[in-house]
């Protein structure tokens, strides 16, 4: 009797473990879809800026590719600046974020 009970105790935890690994998964690949989306919207949106802004300054200047360039080097700057601070600004909060999830740490 007590082997019985132990195998249908050892066949729920396996059970339990599956449905929360399940759920862990689920929430984390919706989570990364809608990410993945908002990405995708907000990169259409500075594309079509930074040509806007591109045209108008070359406008300014006399030359449409005199904004290309400022625009291309104000983008090089930036990627720079990120490149410098990728740890910080970048690495740790996704790590931090994943483990959460994983976890699933409410704050």
């Amino acid at each position: 009797m007590l082997f019985s009970d132990a195998g249908d105790f050892i066949e729920t935890r396996a059970s339990l473990l599956k449905l929360k690994t399940v759920d862990t998964l689920a929430d984390s690949v919706s989570d990364l879809a809608s990410g993945i989306g908002m990405i995708c919207i907000v990169t259409a949106f500075i594309l079509i800026m930074s040509i806007g802004l591109a045209l108008l300054i070359g406008d300014w200047l006399g030359r449409s590719f005199y904004g290309f360039f400022i625009i291309g080097g104000l983008y090089g700057i930036a990627g720079l600046v990120c490149y410098a601070f990728r740890d910080r600004w970048f690495k740790d909060p996704v790590g931090n974020l994943l483990v959460r999830k994983l976890l699933k740490h409410k704050k």
